[in-house]
């Protein structure tokens, strides 16, 4: 029986009395059994400690059943939470998985930690050697290349960062080689390994399921099982060690109630069972991709892709003008004015075919695709680095519509690169990455090439949101602790936007990014 926190209890008040109110913690609960009492709320005056007395896993699962798949009663699922680690994923894939608006998580970061060691992830090239043997070249390549550089961006830092005298050599050494691997990690590859823990409602797993086993890599869609399994099979017990010896010594006593303790205290917990067991792929999503793929290709031909500034803030339109320009914008490299002006030549058919094309396949379940969150007075088509980009994708309450990986739109070189005497040969690395990337998507899966692409190549997305997150995001990416590469990107949306509304922009408290930074401050 799940334990909840010891309170005194409280005597219904008196006619006429100000009712005095309760609040506790609840602890030991499942997921799906602790859903299940906070839903009693709204069909029952129990409390929830009478509620949990009499909740048993088969009742839980009879209701769950009964209202969020028979009823449709989707918000039941949004009461259960649930912890998931994800290990040994590629870098490409950690971006899939953490790419769901309504997710809390947190992966490895490319500043504190050291990814020369951590692996990575291979596609199935098949009977293609060639293409097996240029994959493994080009990434070990790029990780010896990370290692050597590194180690020289944390020598040309200490010779230009003095150690003040009241700090020690370890932290000081520490501090420079956190700042070195901002330099470094342009070097990393997509494929390389990372890992990352996740706390979501089980709706938001069942959507983040559905839509991993949509995806066109097959790395991902086999996360995408892998999290419905681990979800509906036992979780891991931090506590099982501990409580099996405790079992033990208890049968030593006695074995009948060792028996009894073991069935309490072992028995095995799955933490979604039920809301998520349903979790298939997505038709909606890959007719729709496939469909609107091919629109695309037809709509923008193969013309050359149009200079666009690093950030641009759109100018308002017609929300069905918006509409198909941003679903075709997500199975694009071009830039949104671009897409928006091909949009509106091809004249209001075309228009009206693509935005149905965007929902044809629609079940009675699905969601809308994320393009139909239409109608944000700030929408910026932003044009990064693939590794600042991993920075700004953790601001989950503006809308974020993301193109492919791909190297057409070159890669981002520090400045700091040239005064370490290290630019050309990272111009060189650079380069024949991007021919290896070239070389292998004409020899097999373009997706697969992808895996190959360093975290410096730039990669675009549209940003949508209201006023008080280009505040937040300008307020908080400038800071002077920040990666150079996002603290660019959001001066330059606080400059677009202080352009625009000038009478806004006193309200922006933002860091001048021009301004100095002590690399030793964080």
């Amino acid at each position: 029986m799940p334990e909840v926190a010891n309170t005194p209890e409280i005597e219904s008040p008196a006619c006429g009395e100000a009712a005095s109110a309760e609040v506790y913690a609840v602890f030991g609960a499942e997921p799906e059994v602790l859903a299940y009492a906070m839903a009693k709320y709204s069909r029952s005056a129990l409390s929830m400690k009478e509620s949990l007395k009499e909740i048993s896993q088969q009742k839980a699962e009879k209701f769950l059943n009964t209202f969020y798949f028979q009823y449709g009663h989707r918000s039941i699922a949004d009461l259960a939470h649930i912890a998931m680690a994800v290990e040994r994923l590629s870098i490409l894939a950690a971006i899939a998985v953490a790419d769901e608006q309504r997710w809390d998580g947190q992966e490895r970061s490319t500043r504190y930690q050291d990814f020369k060691k951590s692996g990575y992830f291979s596609p199935d090239f098949g009977a293609d050697e060639h293409s097996k043997s240029l994959y493994r070249t080009t990434i070990e390549g790029l990780f010896a290349e990370y290692e050597s550089l590194s180690e020289q961006m944390f020598q040309y830092l200490a010779s230009t960062t003095s150690k003040p005298e009241e700090m020690k050599q370890e932290p000081y050494e520490r501090t420079l080689r956190a700042r070195a691997f901002d330099f470094s990690r342009y070097l990393l590859p997509l494929a390389a390994n990372t890992s990352l823990g996740e706390i979501v409602n089980a709706r938001t797993l069942e959507t983040q399921i559905a839509r991993l086993l949509s995806n066109a890599h097959a790395e991902v869609r086999s996360l995408g099982e892998l999290l419905k399994r681990a979800a509906t099979s036992a979780a891991y017990n931090v506590h099982h060690e501990s409580l099996h010896e405790l079992v033990e010594r208890i049968k030593a006593i006695s074995p009948e109630l060792g028996e009894r303790a073991s069935q309490e205290l072992l028995r095995e917990i799955r933490v979604a069972p039920t809301l998520v067991k349903y979790a298939n792929s997505s038709s909606y999503e890959i007719e729709t991709r496939r469909e609107l793929r091919q629109v695309e290709s037809e709509l923008m031909g193969n013309v050359e892709i149009a200079p666009a500034p690093t950030v641009d803030l759109l100018d308002e339109e017609p929300v069905e003008i918006e509409l198909a320009a941003t679903l075709i914008y997500e199975h694009s490299h071009y830039p949104y004015r671009q897409i928006r002006h091909s949009v509106q030549a091809a004249g209001e058919a075309i228009r009206n075919e693509i935005i149905d094309m965007g929902l044809r396949h629609r079940g009675s379940h699905d969601e809308m695709q994320r393009a139909f969150c239409a109608g944000q007075q700030f929408r910026f088509d932003i044009l990064m680095d693939i590794g600042g980009f991993r920075d700004m994708h953790r601001h989950r309450r503006c809308i974020q519509i993301g193109q492919e990986f791909t190297t057409r739109h070159g890669s981002e070189a520090p400045e700091e690169l040239e005064a370490a005497a290290v630019r050309k040969n990272y111009d060189q690395v650079m380069q024949r990455t991007a021919a290896a990337v070239e070389e292998l998507a004409r020899r097999g899966s373009p997706e697969d090439s992808q895996y190959a692409i360093p975290l410096g190549f730039r990669k675009r997305t549209l940003f949508k949101m209201d006023f008080a997150e280009v505040a937040y995001i300008s307020e908080l990416r400038t800071g002077p602790a920040g990666h150079f590469s996002y603290r660019k990107v959001a001066y330059e949306m606080y400059e677009a936007v202080a352009k625009k509304y000038p009478t806004l922009a006193k309200y922006l408290k933002v860091h001048d990014v021009r301004e100095p930074v002590d690399l030793l401050k964080r």
